[in-house]
């Protein structure tokens, strides 16, 4: 018997009286064009019980209603990406508003229960059928939705999986999405935080920005990335209370934040783990929100990508030698020099020189030799109730990188990692002589502490 059976297609377009008319144009900035070769970014959310066999239809039919209703809100995300060729072999690309519609997919895991997701130390490989979109790039938003969801029913609960283009909206708008749906789904007939849909383009700045992109090349380099396996971790707010203690008296400064600390731990276990020379440079990549740090700051809810990657270099040796405390400093530094004014440097920049993040750049946060932690504990993913209560768990697909998420649970942070199985292997092996660690979000280790020795 199958894992997943799928019982329905859909296409959710917001309702008929909206004016979709004249199609609105949402040019995409830098921010947004840098991720057009990457993959979509997905996203799930795990829930017990909410739905009994007598209701199904009713509740999928509701869920379908209050999808349609939202992207009244949303038009972006109903729209299609188009890409123009121009005369000098480069192109420009933007968002069409023409109520196209998202893809809603319905299905059923009739074997699998909430307890075989939570409880193993490894994430399924079933849970990567309940994500629709697998490998769809996010250019490809010419012809594919921009936003995907599959509702799989399980035995005992419900797994809503998440597909959306990484070129339309960030984790941030992302989230404000889903937590908008949850409030309109539970019978609200607004949702309480409007987006923001103006995109920030800088003075003198051109909005169709053209840039050099071949869909054919982006194929032929492909990577042949090993398979990863998603693992994920609580911690307590104890202990990360303790590792940002330990930093900051390490590094002789009260600058260091909890979640500086706690991603400088997860870059030491890492670079262990690896055995990396000690000569030779790791790389950490980290989304750096821009919106608050601009002049006059972006709104509050701007809806789109406001992001950059900010990395952090170091000498492996020099990494693990100067303690929490040395490699959380340079990571505080980095992130300070995040300025309005570098910030618009570096959007200028890449209008006079685009640079198209790729899952073989080396600088890429997709990079197979660099370790990205993507999401927030800002974000309210824990905060999504659909009329069913809170979610029990939020997981990502089999990514084909090494790739961290953070979210916030009430006094718990979850931290999901996807490495592939031979690194965990070398996990194992190094934590056991080193340092003992949760060993995953099941429910039984939910309590579990971090030891910070």
């Amino acid at each position: 018997m199958e894992a997943v059976r799928v019982i329905s297609i859909t296409t959710i377009k917001a309702p008929s009286h909206n004016n979709f008319n004249s199609a609105q144009k949402i040019d995409l900035t830098p921010w947004d064009l840098q991720f057009l070769q990457l993959k979509c970014n997905q996203r799930g959310l795990l829930f017990r019980n909410p739905i009994t066999e007598k209701h199904t239809a009713s509740q999928i039919q509701h869920l379908q209603h209050s999808l349609s209703s939202t992207l009244a809100f949303f038009p972006p995300l109903a729209g299609r990406l188009a890409i123009l060729q121009h005369h000098d072999n480069t192109v420009s690309c933007h968002i069409v508003c023409d109520n196209a519609g998202v893809l809603f997919v319905h299905a059923v895991a009739p074997n699998t229960t909430v307890s075989d997701i939570l409880e193993p130390k490894y994430v399924p490989p079933v849970v990567r059928s309940f994500f629709p979109f697998n490998g769809v790039k996010n250019y490809e938003g010419t012809s594919q939705p921009l936003l995907a969801v599959q509702v799989t029913e399980l035995v005992d609960g419900i797994f809503i999986g998440f597909a959306i283009n990484h070129a339309v909206a960030d984790g941030k708008s992302f989230w404000h999405f889903v937590n908008s749906w949850a409030e309109i789904t539970r019978g609200s007939s607004k949702i309480s935080k409007l987006p923001a849909l103006e995109r920030c383009f800088l003075d003198g700045v051109d909005r169709s920005i053209l840039f050099l992109f071949t869909k054919e090349e982006e194929k032929q380099h492909s990577p042949n990335l090993e398979p990863q396996t998603p693992r994920g971790f609580h911690f307590t707010k104890e202990k990360i209370a303790e590792l940002k203690s330990r930093a900051n008296a390490e590094a002789n400064t009260d600058k260091i934040s909890s979640l500086q600390a706690l991603l400088t731990l997860l870059w030491h276990i890492v670079t262990r783990c690896k055995r990396v020379d000690p000569q030779e440079e790791v790389c950490y990549g980290l989304m750096i929100g821009v919106g608050p740090r601009m002049v006059p700051p972006l709104a509050e809810d701007y809806f789109g990508n406001s992001v950059m990657v900010g990395v952090v270099t170091k000498k492996a040796g020099e990494l693990l030698e100067g303690g929490l405390g040395k490699g959380a400093l340079e990571m505080n530094k980095m992130i300070s020099l995040h300025t309005h004014e570098k910030i618009k440097k570096h959007y200028e920049g890449w209008v006079r020189t685009p640079l198209l993040y790729t899952p073989q750049s080396s600088t890429s946060v997709a990079a197979n030799k660099s370790l990205a932690v993507g999401s927030s504990p800002r974000f309210n993913i824990y905060g999504n109730d659909f009329g069913w209560g809170k979610p029990v768990a939020v997981q990502i697909a089999l990514a084909e990188r090494l790739f961290c998420l953070l979210a916030l649970k009430k006094v718990l942070l979850t931290l999901k990692c996807s490495f592939p199985m031979r690194f965990w292997r070398k996990w194992e092996m190094t934590l056991s002589s080193w340092m003992p660690f949760p060993t995953s979000v099941g429910t039984r280790q939910r309590e579990m502490i971090v030891h910070v020795a």
